[in-house]
């Protein structure tokens, strides 16, 4: 049985526009995100970029399966070396003066349950840590 979406959500003191770019431009992404190995919001493109803990780090590999600019990224979400694939979304919604994100993350379950680094838990930890601070303070100034 699947396991329910990952959802964390957050508004942003923004425009919508300055959230896209933050989410689509690959030199904005180094600053608050990932270092990316290079990044285009269209359907196909492949980017990768490495991240973890102090003691471990883990080579991600997605895919951009979806886009609808300035609104929606879809892409996969997996781990070189591990079974598993998941996707996360990110929806931009434009609220006047606020914006708010949405942020998805589905598939956490076929990641190895043997793992503690891929406990749900974790998960949470780092999208909620990523979508409150990091992106915050970088789109917030």
């Amino acid at each position: 049985m699947a396991s329910q979406p990952l959802v964390v959500e957050r508004t942003y003191q923004a425009p919508a526009d300055r959230i896209w770019k933050a989410l689509t431009n690959e030199d904005e992404m180094r600053e608050w995100y990932f270092n990316v190995s290079g990044f285009k919001p269209e359907v196909g493109y492949e980017f990768e970029f490495t991240g973890g803990t102090e003691t471990e780090q883990w080579r991600h590999l997605c895919k951009v399966i979806a886009v609808d600019p300035g609104k929606m990224l879809k892409h996969t979400w997996r781990y070189d070396g591990y079974p598993g694939s998941s996707t996360v979304t990110w929806e931009i919604f434009d609220e006047g003066d606020k914006t708010r994100v949405r942020l998805t993350h589905e598939g956490l379950d076929t990641f190895p349950a043997d793992k503690a680094e891929f406990n749900i838990n974790n998960f949470k930890q780092g999208w909620n840590d990523i979508l409150e601070n990091m992106l915050r303070k970088y789109v917030q100034g």
